[in-house]
């Protein structure tokens, strides 16, 4: 008993640890204190970091991917007559849910993972202090310039390659031809209706939120593991920890999913 209370302890620790931060990222973001001259420049560092690197792979990896879905489900729905559906089953696969889903996942494996490392590797080497002992707040000069990269690499990971899916769509309906823009522009209008849309821009704002914030925490868990790694080499404790973050990401992500298709489809 004493051992699940002591799980359950943990668990609940490393979740208020989360909302904690959250909290505190989404006050400073807020904060016109947090946009001076020096945040500004350490802020347009990290996001170029978080978002150049991914920006032409990622784009056209999901182009290509993209277009193999598409082939796939228009001569699937021809084949079987469904024609006047595919249109709206590629808008909703692609669209709403799997390139928010993969551009979170991508910027959480590429860049966020790496940034936290960075944060702790700052803190482990007493940085936090001498930031405090010069003035200035390590959570809004350290921890917000990632998080904020990691939430626009996500937005706009997401938007490119849906605008570029949405136009992969239409020359693969419709070829070259201008005569189907009013048509396929009513197609999407259905699927994207305001309640859609709400849900889709708050599904996409708390995915890169997942993605800025939960790699930056260190659970009691993960400190336990830090403490007794004597028996570890550095390189087993350190992918030890990575995975652990992940593993929250990936639930947090999922839980943004599954509530997102409930609000959608129910």
């Amino acid at each position: 008993m004493r051992h699940w209370l002591g799980i359950a302890l943990t668990w609940s620790q490393g979740w208020a640890q989360i909302i904690h931060l959250t909290a505190q990222i989404l006050v400073l973001a807020l904060s016109a204190s947090s946009y001076g001259s020096a945040q500004r420049q350490l802020l347009a560092h990290s996001i170029y970091r978080a978002t150049r690197p991914l920006l032409a792979s990622f784009t056209w990896l999901s182009a290509v991917v993209a277009w193999v879905i598409i082939r796939i489900v228009l001569e699937t729905a021809l084949t079987y007559g469904l024609s006047r559906f595919a249109l709206d089953v590629l808008v909703r696969t692609l669209v709403l849910e799997l390139i928010p889903l993969s551009a979170a996942l991508v910027v959480a494996v590429r860049y966020s993972l790496g940034a936290a490392d960075e944060v702790r590797s700052l803190r482990a080497r007493d940085g936090f202090e001498s930031q405090l002992h010069r003035g200035l707040d390590p959570t809004r000069d350290s921890v917000l310039p990632r998080v904020l990269a990691s939430c626009f690499a996500v937005l706009a990971l997401a938007l490119l390659s849906s605008v570029i899916t949405l136009a992969l769509t239409y020359l693969s309906v419709y070829g070259f031809a201008l005569w189907g823009i009013d048509g396929f522009t009513r197609a999407v209008g259905r699927v994207f209706d305001p309640v859609i849309c709400l849900i889709f821009l708050l599904k996409t704002v708390f995915f890169s939120l997942a993605v800025g914030v939960i790699p930056m925490v260190t659970t009691p868990r993960e400190m336990n593991l830090q403490a007794s790694s004597n028996a570890l080499s550095a390189s087993g404790f350190q992918t030890s920890a990575d995975l652990n973050r992940l593993a929250r990401l990936l639930a947090v992500i999922m839980l943004i999913e599954v509530t997102s298709l409930v609000g959608n489809y129910y």
